[in-house]
């Protein structure tokens, strides 16, 4: 039995076009290619997308992916690696949400005493946070992607964790506008998601169209809205206004 490309589309949330690209650069083969020109999956194809899909989650980029499947020879094994890597994974996330609900506490009663805002230890913040995210997030938007695997090759650790610091605090910094209950097109929120904007346009040129699909996928993409809800119910969404209102107003 065999699946058409929407199909596997629809079953595994991977847009048709990402899996042309992994046709295109050799990860995924599809198992056939119809008189019409639409690419067939088989089962063997389903349990590769599944690996694919759950090294991207965990960080690991397509270049790497590429070596890992070219090397491995069991499935079973290969399943079992990962789910130990996912296991692992799990746990930094446990980590990760208690950080974010740490660093709301304080915030929180630092408002309520009427201080300024204070973080007792800023180190706190970026428990259980990797740069590898980053990646990850943008996994449907192969290019771009691509482009920050490339730019994170040639920084060193330094900078990379001084990156990743910077992209959770932007993080942090819309929840704190979300719950004062300013609206997504106010100007300190199109502050933010102008600082956002102009880190991608570092990366590659970035169109309204292909923003407002990022913007998009905070909600449609379950690992990126995971990530959001976790700092602030209704981030994910509010992320994705505020990115619709940035391009509409400004990148038209």
């Amino acid at each position: 039995m065999d699946w058409p490309i929407s199909e596997v589309a629809r079953m595994s949330g991977v847009t048709a076009r990402t899996l042309r690209h992994y046709d295109e650069t050799g990860l995924l083969p599809p198992a056939r290619i119809g008189a019409n020109g639409h690419r067939y999956y088989e089962e063997h194809q389903l349990l590769l997308l599944q690996q694919i899909l759950v090294l991207r989650a965990l960080g690991v980029g397509l270049p790497e992916i590429g070596r890992i499947l070219a090397a491995q020879v069991d499935e079973v094994d290969a399943l079992r690696s990962h789910h130990q890597r996912l296991l692992a994974e799990r746990d930094r996330l446990d980590a990760l949400a208690d950080t974010v609900s740490r660093t709301i506490a304080e915030l929180e009663q630092s408002r309520k005493d009427g201080n300024p805002t204070t973080i007792n230890r800023p180190e706190n913040l970026f428990e259980g946070v990797q740069p590898s995210q980053y990646e990850d997030s943008l996994r449907d938007f192969p290019e771009l992607a691509e482009a920050a695997t490339r730019r994170t090759a040639t920084m060193d650790p330094a900078e990379v964790e001084a990156g990743q610091r910077e992209r959770t605090a932007q993080m942090i910094r819309l929840a704190e506008l979300l719950t004062t209950g300013l609206p997504a097109d106010a100007e300190p929120v199109q502050a933010q998601i102008d600082a956002q904007y102009r880190a991608l346009m570092e990366l590659r040129a970035v169109s309204a169209e292909e923003y407002r699909a990022i913007g998009r996928s905070c909600v449609d993409n379950d690992t990126w809205r995971t990530a959001y809800e976790a700092i602030a119910p209704g981030l994910a969404a509010y992320q994705r206004d505020a990115i619709e209102a940035y391009a509409a107003t400004r990148l038209t």
